[in-house]
């Protein structure tokens, strides 16, 4: 096998997988856990980020990317995400789980690694990392990871077609960082299945306290997003959570708000279509982004 017939065989793993077992699945069930896991062990696209070859890159297409305002958060969010996923791993005690988990700490940490050699390979300057210690509540920390994942990768997987549509990234860039992208969606179809079975695996008493936690989640999500949590660099530097939801200008494109929703919507189904049909999917995001988007302000028609 070539290599290039060997990263075409490995990508199509990566967006195509169902469980050879018919029938129904009943959500909480041992068979449910064994689907969502299996899924995320046997779709792992092996790519090394050492060998990842970074285009050269025009230079007005140079000054797109290292202009765009991502990349110190970019990289300490996926430092944050693997050790927050990695801790919550090391509680965990079915071995099925714990495993599934542990290839997913592996990934977030391959993102920060591919996100360095990316800075690296066109000089983006950084500031200085600060350092991710174990959270003391390790469940609140892949909470938190988890939905903040399914938001961000909601308006990432529209901008990222943007970004191809318009041109903003040239077609070699838009190819080496794609698997990347498509982790993510892999990331969020485990995360909503695992809080699903979780869910219907806990007494009366502590769903109830679950879902509390829930909810105290998306508050402080909600709340990061409007800015009153906004972080700030070594060089006091305004960090923007935002940039998932408002990055539509910042890729080269005048789509209106109700046509980037529109997008969005559309390729996230897209990236989640070659996944067995009886996982769940996550549908929080973009049930909300679809109730937004009719209520947003129709654009202008010429002439209007």
């Amino acid at each position: 096998m070539t290599d290039a017939a060997a990263i075409a065989t490995a990508d199509h793993v990566m967006r195509h997988w169902a469980a050879p077992e018919a029938g129904p699945v009943r959500i909480g069930s041992a068979e449910h856990l064994r689907l969502f896991c299996r899924m995320l062990l046997e779709t792992h696209n092996p790519y090394k980020p050492a060998v990842m070859v970074w285009p050269t890159l025009e230079p007005d297409a140079f000054q797109r990317l290292t202009s765009l305002p991502i990349w110190d958060i970019a990289v300490q969010t996926e430092g944050r995400a693997s050790i927050r996923v990695k801790t919550f791993a090391e509680r965990i005690s079915e071995p099925l789980l714990r495993q599934a988990l542990d290839m997913d700490a592996g990934e977030e940490a391959r993102h920060k690694v591919v996100l360095g050699h990316l800075v690296a390979s066109y000089g983006i300057k950084l500031a200085p990392e600060p350092a991710y210690p174990p959270p003391a509540d390790a469940e609140w920390a892949w909470l938190v990871t988890g939905y903040s994942e399914c938001v961000d990768s909601f308006f990432a997987f529209g901008l990222f077609a943007l970004a191809k549509q318009s041109g903003f990234f040239p077609p070699e860039l838009v190819e080496t960082f794609e698997p990347v992208i498509q982790e993510e969606a892999r990331h969020i179809l485990f995360f909503a299945n695992w809080v699903a079975w979780h869910r219907r695996n806990l007494p009366w008493w502590r769903r109830i306290a679950f879902e509390a936690r829930v909810v105290a989640v998306w508050a402080f999500l909600i709340w990061e997003r409007i800015g009153i949590a906004r972080g700030i660099d070594a060089d006091g530097t305004a960090q923007d959570a935002n940039f998932a939801m408002t990055g539509g200008s910042a890729v080269g494109s005048d789509l209106s708000p109700q046509a980037l929703i529109a997008l969005c919507l559309s390729e996230n189904e897209r990236r989640m279509a070659g996944y067995d049909a009886r996982l769940l999917r996550p549908t929080t995001v973009p049930a909300l982004a679809a109730l937004a988007r009719r209520f947003l302000p129709r654009p202008k028609t010429a002439g209007a």
